[in-house]
């Protein structure tokens, strides 16, 4: 039996019961791939309901809010995948009629999807013949054939395809790219795989050459950024503080945040005081405290972020101030949203 007929035969008898492998509908197909990029699926699958819930149809989707529609991604990171998602069932319903293209080529000019995504959609659902390299595959093909090559280098990724495409099984291709995928997230795994019981485990390279741990290969780029945030948490006589909206392209586009004073290393209490006047514009401030002396290193692929919570008790009664009881209706970051929770379980 060959390497594809035994992903097939083991999909078939070890597949997990997933809501997305009920259907060949593509919005539904086309939104599980999209939530589960750089998402476990654990994580991933509350949401999807979430989502399938409130926008049962890309038109629904289509007409909703972007709040509304960060509101729900709210914790699931990589915001830029939800507007992209926005942006995509807005242009499916108005330059597709609601109906989304059938071919892996189609598909590629949709906002956020690129080979991957179009390779599984175009796969799974109308049956084209497209094999999906995703970071499962990478993982199952280069310990299984022994490849060194990096898989985040040029010359790894048209390999990796080209190697896919030479061992995909044409005739059940819909089975059989969710079932590499699905090999490599519990047979082939990252970390300690169940090589014992695999049935490649006769022909496996890395097993034969004992490289399990260190295939795939990957190169390095990331260099991680370390910012230190310092956010200023009003808070008036009546319950009332200052939310403001991120703008720009930089990380949590267009989500809402306290006001936020960026340092180059931790604050004092003193230099925070000097600059209220210029960042909040009010008059009359009681008492400045920090609420959290520890710092809260918030990790992202690329920064972390060295957080403090600064607690500024103003005289004055904002005007435009937003109830600390409506604070939950807006799309935060999880710090945000961490802190909110554990404030007003202290304060209130």
């Amino acid at each position: 039996m060959n390497f594809s007929n035994k992903i097939l035969q083991w999909y078939h008898e070890n597949k997990r019961d997933l809501p997305w492998r009920e259907t060949t509908d593509p919005y539904k197909i086309w939104l599980s791939e999209i939530m589960l990029q750089q998402t476990r699926v654990a994580q991933g699958m509350p949401y999807y309901l979430k989502f399938i819930e409130h926008f049962p149809r890309v038109h629904d989707l289509a007409n909703a809010t972007e709040e509304k529609v960060l509101k729900l991604w709210q914790g699931l990171g990589y915001y830029s995948r939800a507007r992209n998602l926005h942006t995509t069932a807005k242009m499916v319903v108005s330059e597709y009629g609601g109906s989304f293209p059938n071919t892996y080529i189609e598909l590629l000019n949709l906002k956020g999807v690129g080979d991957y995504t179009a390779s599984a959609i175009s796969s799974i659902c109308f049956d084209e013949p497209q094999p999906v390299v995703d970071g499962n595959v990478y993982r199952v093909l280069a310990r299984y054939f022994g490849i060194d090559l990096p898989i985040n280098s040029s010359e790894g990724t048209k390999y990796f395809k080209t190697l896919a495409r030479e061992v995909m099984h044409e005739e059940n291709i819909r089975d059989y790219n969710q079932g590499i995928m699905e090999f490599g997230a519990i047979q082939c795994a990252p970390k300690n795989p169940h090589c014992l019981h695999c049935p490649l485990n006769e022909r496996c390279i890395a097993l034969q050459e004992n490289k399990i741990d260190s295939l795939p290969v990957k190169i390095n780029k990331t260099k991680v950024r370390n910012r230190f945030f310092n956010y200023l948490v009003v808070l008036d006589a009546k319950e009332k503080t200052i939310l403001r909206q991120r703008k720009g392209k930089g990380i949590w586009q267009n989500l809402w945040e306290f006001p936020l004073l960026e340092s180059e290393n931790k604050l004092n209490k003193k230099h925070v005081e000097e600059r209220l006047p210029d960042l909040l514009g009010i008059k009359g401030v009681q008492e400045v405290y920090c609420f959290n002396e520890k710092t809260i290193v918030h990790k992202l692929s690329h920064q972390h972020l060295h957080s403090h919570f600064w607690i500024v008790e103003a005289n004055t009664v904002l005007n435009d101030g937003i109830s600390w009881r409506k604070l939950e209706d807006y799309p935060v970051p999880v710090l945000i949203a961490d802190f909110i929770k554990t404030f007003k379980n202290s304060y209130f």
